[in-house]
This record gives C-alpha cells, sequence and structure tokens, in this order.
C-alpha cells in the first residue's frame, strides 16, 4: 500500500468509498487490508471517531468510546461506515459527494474521572459526561468550543440532559486523543 495520507485516514477514506461505491446499503466492506498483513498500528485495541467535513462543513461524525472490535482497524472501518451512512443528523454520502470530503480520525486514549472542572480543558481533552444509562460524549479541539462551560454543556446536550443539570449528579470523564488527518 503506497499513500502519502496516514493509515488511519486512508483506511477510513478507503472504506467509505468502498461502502458507497460497491457494498450497498447496510453491508460493510469486503476485508480492505488483509488480516496477515495488518499493519502492527491498526492491530491494536482502542476507541476511535470518523469525521468526514464537506467544505469545511460537518457531513457525518460516528465513532466509539472504547474498542468495540477485535482491532483498530475493524473499529475504523466499522465507524467510516456509520459515519457515512449512520450519522441521524445527515442523509447518507453519495458517490458524486466523494472528491469533497475530507476525513480525519481521531484515536480515543483510556478516559478517566474527573474531580474537579480544574482539571478539564477543551483543546487538551475530550469530555464524558455520564448519568445513569445516559452519556454525552465531545471530542477535544472543536472550532467555537473554547470553554469548559461551553464543552459541558454540549456534551449534557448529547446526552440528553438539560444546561441545568447539577455537575455533582453526573459522572465526568476527560481523554485524550490523538487526531489525523
Amino acid at each position: 500500500m503506497k499513500t502519502k495520507e496516514n493509515i488511519y485516514v486512508w483506511l477510513a477514506r478507503r472504506t467509505i468509498e468502498e461502502f458507497v461505491l460497491y457494498s450497498g446499503e447496510g453491508k460493510l466492506p469486503e476485508k480492505i487490508l488483509p488480516e496477515e498483513d495488518l499493519p502492527e498500528e491498526l492491530q491494536k485495541r482502542a476507541g476511535a471517531f470518523v469525521t468526514i467535513r464537506k467544505k469545511g462543513e460537518l457531513r457525518g461524525c460516528i465513532g466509539t468510546i472504547q474498542a468495540t472490535r477485535a482491532n483498530l482497524a475493524e473499529e475504523i472501518i466499522s465507524n467510516a461506515v456509520s459515519a457515512a451512512s449512520r450519522d441521524p443528523r445527515f442523509p447518507p454520502v453519495r458517490a458524486e459527494e466523494l472528491a469533497e470530503l475530507d476525513i480525519s480520525v481521531d484515536v480515543l486514549e483510556e478516559p478517566e474521572p474527573v474531580n474537579s472542572l480544574s482539571e478539564l480543558d477543551p483543546l487538551r481533552y475530550g469530555v464524558i459526561v455520564e448519568k445513569g444509562f445516559r452519556k454525552g460524549l465531545l471530542l477535544p479541539d472543536l472550532e467555537g468550543v473554547d470553554t469548559v462551560e461551553k464543552q459541558l454543556a454540549i456534551a449534557l446536550q448529547k446526552a440528553g440532559l438539560g444546561p441545568f443539570t447539577d455537575l455533582n449528579e453526573i459522572r465526568i470523564y476527560r481523554f485524550k486523543v490523538n487526531r489525523y488527518e
């Protein structure tokens, strides 16, 4: 495989192209990388988010907080298909859009509990809020999200919790990501 793109981004892009052009709705693409040829960096297990942008605007973003698949390659493939076809905010990606898409992949480090809001930094850490079965996540270093308060408000909204939720009643976690574009 020869590519100038990072391997994670290449895999996500190739998956989206295969899915949109050849696989059909609801079907994962055939093996993109053979198991015996799997590069070392794709053999580990981790949560990952695949983000699709078109002309700078969000077009799809789906991911997993922690590993749900056998390896990072499978995690990226599954999340790339979901970002292209199952993000409820957008219609599925169409073939004529493929050339206009920018793809990024965030590989998540293990979340750690937060004891104080002073431990948060929206540029450095993503955040997870949790109350009962409700959970919301926001990746770090997002345009327009430059305060802890704004980051928490968005994560609470994603969890289906109101802006007036008592922070003492929720669990908060932070995590780092390695972003590849």
